[in-house]
């Protein structure tokens, strides 16, 4: 197949995509094209370290992806990404917010251990620009200095966005957390400029750009959208309306919760938010299309490893309120926040359309990613994670060794094995128990029935242990007035912990149950 012919089959245009909704032929027609790429007509490119790209989305909740179970919100390009790969339905971010589970995909540490609690509200710009990941190591720095070319387009929310750190040569970045969707500002060569355009889009322009230059790899490069965070408005008319009939019976907006936090109201049973999030995702998802085409054209699909995932989980009504973990005060642990997609994918060498029972985090993706790219590990003593390329490459669905996950907002702990969820608020609760074989939508909290009490208690104990093990105690979260409401300031350089938060930014003490 000439370049010419292929490019045919596979160009992906928004009319085309729309056209064929609903009638299950885009992605059949689509697909076969980026599998065969330029490998039949023996042109693939080839060279001894693979090329790495992270796509890495904003609170897409785990349900948020027809690979994922939903057949309501349309995603043939992350589906196809899943069919060429490894998905992980039990992936589970370390915090249920931005910016700490960020530092975490990075670093392989923590909360407690690399001091970000919160989503960073003040130090992105100047005069208060931070470094909230300066001193750490990140597996960006490791890339670096084992001759890739590293690249950051989109969304970085991880203190001073103007300047590019850790390893990365090539920074587009949001210069704040969020943003709006059309003619938004984003930082080049230090400078802020306006960017006419979708958002979305503007960011896969600059990813293709970088992929092209690099086409003779070795290249690492995140693209980090901010979709489908807020605002629910501002995407593709053609797509928001094209969601006019869907029912949306996988988003029931179920009666309030009691601890709901301000932001649900405005979105709770409001079809044109619902609209907004699945439009965000659809056009989001025509963009992880467009690389794909890409690199297929360029003849290196198979010499690229695409990761996809999102930053944290979401929920659009379910449990009763809108959000991650911060859309209920007290923060939670519900399985839509804590829960996040995952994929990896790279043909020939990852089994392909597999669904791997491993139960993984966030700190483990830095060493599974230096490990599968035989690069050097920090070994750095603070970090728990642990490679799952084993899990990644087995012809089986076996999980890990270690079925058990950990996760911290705050004062707010979870330990998680494949049957029990345990959740643990610091210092006086309330707490929560859920048997997730019999009740996986975590509606009977079993603190209160006396036959679990050994589980209790030998669930706590082995939470306090680990966290112990991992906590730096002048970063512990537990000791903190995490609300939600953003973190100010980098713990540390004479600014303690209690100083970086304020709980007058919390919500009202009528939703404190």
């Amino acid at each position: 197949m000439s370049n010419k012919e292929k490019k045919q089959t596979t160009h992906i245009s928004r009319r085309n995509f729309l056209k064929n909704v609903g009638t299950g032929t885009f992605a059949a027609t689509v697909a076969p094209a980026f599998l065969i790429g330029d490998a039949q007509s023996g042109d693939t490119k080839m060279q001894n370290k693979p090329n790495v790209i992270f796509i890495l989305t904003d609170d897409q909740g785990p349900w948020a992806a027809g690979c994922c179970g939903n057949d309501e919100v349309r995603t043939p390009f992350i589906d196809q990404l899943a069919s060429e790969g490894t998905r992980f339905p039990n992936f589970f971010c370390t915090t249920p917010v931005c910016s700490p589970a960020r530092a975490s995909l990075m670093t392989g540490r923590i909360p407690s251990a690399h001091g970000v609690h919160d989503f960073c509200r003040i130090g992105s710009m100047p005069p208060n620009a931070e470094r909230y990941l300066e001193g750490l190591t990140c597996y960006t720095d490791v890339l670096a200095e084992n001759d890739y070319t590293v690249g950051l387009s989109g969304k970085w929310h991880l203190g001073d966005s103007l300047t590019p750190q850790h390893g990365f040569s090539h920074w587009f970045a949001l210069p704040l957390g969020g943003s709006r969707y059309n003619n938004a500002d984003m930082i080049r060569d230090g400078q802020v400029q306006r960017q006419p355009g979708y958002l979305t889009d503007v960011i896969t322009d600059d990813a293709l750009e970088l992929i092209s230059a690099n086409s003779d790899g070795p290249f690492y490069l995140s693209v980090n959208y901010n979709a489908p965070h807020t605002p629910f408005n501002g995407h593709p008319q053609d797509i928001v309306d094209s969601y006019d009939d869907c029912p949306f019976k996988t988003c029931p907006q179920e009666a309030l919760h009691p601890w709901a936090g301000r932001g649900t109201a405005q979105h709770m049973g409001n079809r044109e938010s619902l609209k907004g999030y699945f439009a965000a995702i659809t056009a989001m998802d025509l963009n992880v299309g467009r690389i794909l085409e890409r690199l297929s054209d360029l003849g290196i699909r198979d010499n690229t490893l695409v990761v996809f995932s999102s930053d944290n989980g979401y929920s659009c009504g379910h449990h009763g309120f809108w959000h991650k973990g911060n859309g209920t005060f007290p923060l939670n642990m519900y399985e839509n926040s804590v829960k996040v997609p995952f994929i990896m994918s790279q043909p020939g060498t990852i089994p392909e359309g597999k669904t791997s029972d491993a139960m993984v985090s966030q700190y483990d993706f830095m060493p599974t990613l230096l490990d599968y790219l035989n690069l050097p590990d920090p070994n750095d003593d603070m970090s728990p994670g642990r490679s799952f390329v084993p899990a990644l490459t087995r012809k089986t669905n076996d999980a890990q060794d270690e079925v058990v996950v950990f996760d911290e907002y705050g004062p707010v702990r979870m330990i998680r094995t494949q049957e029990w969820k345990y959740v643990h608020r610091y210092p006086y609760g309330p707490h929560e128990l859920y048997d997730l074989a019999k009740d996986p939508d975590e509606r009977k909290n079993l603190m209160g029935d006396k036959s679990h009490n050994a589980l209790i208690k030998d669930m706590r104990q082995q939470m306090g242990a680990w966290f112990e093990r991992y906590v730096i105690p002048r970063l512990d979260g537990s000791r903190f007035p995490v609300t939600g409401r953003g973190q100010k300031a980098k713990i540390g350089n004479g600014v303690y912990g209690e100083d970086a938060f304020n709980e007058r930014d919390a919500e009202p003490r009528r939703n404190r149950r």
